[in-house]
């Protein structure tokens, strides 16, 4: 019995993998549609030098273009309420925050998160629970 499936059904860890998108182990862009970009956003993704995607369970849960200045999540919900106890996007950016870390991204410094400012966005909590910090440009990790 697959005991992970079970407990990703039930909202618990999810396996989330960080990409660059070019990465031909991204479909995305490749053999797969880029989805429609999430609610509020204009901006696009691709698979762009330096852009970034995360995985989880397979689906693409997070995009990042070069340095993390615009950051695209898609929630499982179109609820904004509900976006900040979306497990899918916790595990995505706990995945970006931890390649950060490890030196694979540099410091990233989000302005926009779905075309809304970084800071008043409602996924800004789960970017601060992850080790962003606010500044006055953004949301600030540094690697």
């Amino acid at each position: 019995p697959d005991g992970g499936a079970a407990e990703a059904a039930r909202g618990g860890p999810r396996r989330a993998v960080v990409l660059a998108a070019a990465d031909p182990a991204n479909a995305y862009g490749a053999a797969l549609p880029w989805p429609d970009p999430p609610a509020g956003s204009t901006h696009k993704p691709g698979r762009k030098a330096g852009s970034v995607v995360v995985l989880t369970d397979g689906e693409l849960a997070l995009y990042m273009e070069r340095g993390g200045k615009t950051l695209l999540l898609w929630p499982l919900t179109d609820d904004p309420a509900g976006h900040p106890a979306d497990a899918r996007l916790h595990s995505a950016v706990a995945a970006l925050t931890d390649a950060a870390r490890a030196g694979a991204l540099g410091t990233i410094t989000t302005e926009r998160i779905n075309g809304a400012a970084a800071l008043t966005s409602p996924f800004a909590p789960v970017l601060e629970a992850a080790g962003f910090h606010p500044t006055p440009r953004g949301l600030r990790l540094r690697g």
